[in-house]
């Protein structure tokens, strides 16, 4: 039974989470597969079946820790560095970063964009669902870097829903209550013995309803105070100064329209760079963001989006607006799209890359051509 009476006595929220994996009791499995350390069931969201916004919460601390969890990745498995933005940040201001692989900005040839979706998701993460019920393969960009770098890409790993530091608001003092003598009248005492039934009453709702503790307020990182802000930010200082001739893009849900604004701000700076652009059930949208005709006629060369569909993978289907080919990811789960396209997005960004290195090699025989007949004409004279 919950003593209500001794937890109020203690003045804190009876509900306090682990910090870490193994204070959780679970771990990753060679599968990468979550699973309890003890009993190596996957995880249960319904540790008590009464307390749903308390199993909520459970969840949430969790997802903080696979946060955490994803960056080691990054870092001691993917050797990728964090780089912190804004690049000039001063001690005092919020601070937000990316990964980038060693060759990031010096790989010639590739360079490979991640930018996930929307949502408590950071950078190395396309779904938290799908880390915690499912694997760290399908919810994690981890096996799309390893691949992008086994096949020559330098990689940057884009952070846009890190937008912001969350503080506490100054608490307000109460003001002092007046004295009360131990013979008040029975009216006031009544009054009194409800607001302590109330007051206790709250405090239950609290302990089944965990909320948070205090009243916060968001400090937006500069120029990164929202996913498209983030993307552009990224491209100006990162991407536009990289050396590889070929940038590609992979973008997911909410992603997908921050590429797109991306598009609308700096048009011929993203014609001139990237290659090919695969999506994965993005929630850009042409008409709503104004795009040009000039764009959308690019998009329909360059882009492909996968998207949610219960038709077998890269069956094409009908085209919803005049932008990008859109064929099937081979899964109607939204969150899956990605994963589930793994090979195909690799095999489109392959051919893109052979079809610019075939025309290359045309023009650059073009202009030797060019350059021959010159010089004999020249000769002629």
């Amino acid at each position: 039974l919950i003593d209500l009476d001794e937890l109020m006595k203690k003045d804190e929220p009876p509900f306090t989470f682990p910090k870490t994996l193994e204070e959780f009791e679970y771990a990753f499995n060679e599968y990468g597969q979550l699973r309890h350390i003890k009993t190596g069931e996957p995880f249960v969201f319904n540790a008590r079946e009464d307390l749903h916004r308390w199993n909520q919460k459970r969840y949430e601390a969790l997802g903080e820790i696979i946060t955490q969890y994803v960056y080691e990745l990054l870092e001691k498995k993917c050797n990728m560095t964090k780089e912190i933005l804004p690049v000039d940040a001063t001690e005092d201001e919020p601070t937000g970063f990316i990964y980038l692989s060693p060759d990031a900005l010096s790989n010639p040839s590739k360079l490979l964009v991640l930018i996930q979706g929307s949502g408590v998701v950071r950078a190395g993460q396309w779904a938290r669902r799908l880390i915690i019920n499912q694997d760290l393969n399908s919810g994690t960009q981890i096996p799309f870097i390893e691949r992008a770098m086994q096949e020559g890409y330098g990689v940057m790993v884009l952070n846009p829903n890190e937008n912001y530091l969350e503080v506490e608001k100054p608490t307000k003092s109460p003001l002092p209550s007046p004295t009360e003598t131990s013979d008040e009248p029975a009216e006031k005492r009544e009054r009194k013995d409800d607001k302590e039934g109330k007051k206790k009453k709250e405090f239950y709702e609290k302990y089944r309803n965990p909320q948070r503790e205090t009243e916060t307020e968001r400090i937006l990182i500069r120029e990164n105070g929202s996913s498209e802000e983030h993307v552009l930010y990224v491209w100006d200082h990162f991407v536009s100064k990289a050396a590889a001739k070929n940038v590609f893009i992979m973008a997911h849900s909410y992603g997908g329209l921050s590429f797109v604004e991306l598009m609308n701000q700096r048009e011929l700076e993203v014609k001139n760079k990237v290659c090919a652009v695969a999506l994965t059930d993005s929630a850009h949208n042409i008409w709503l963001q104004e795009t040009t005709k000039s764009t959308q006629d690019w998009m329909q060369e360059h882009c492909r989006n996968w998207v949610s569909s219960p038709e077998p993978l890269d069956i094409p289907l009908e085209p919803m607006m005049p932008d990008c080919p859109r064929v099937s990811a081979g899964t109607e789960r939204h969150e899956l799209t990605s994963w589930m396209s793994f090979d195909s997005i690799f095999r489109f960004f392959s051919e893109f890359h052979a079809k610019e290195g075939e025309e290359a090699e045309e023009t650059s025989n073009s202009v030797t051509t060019r350059s021959g007949s010159h010089k004999n004409k020249h000769q002629d004279l």
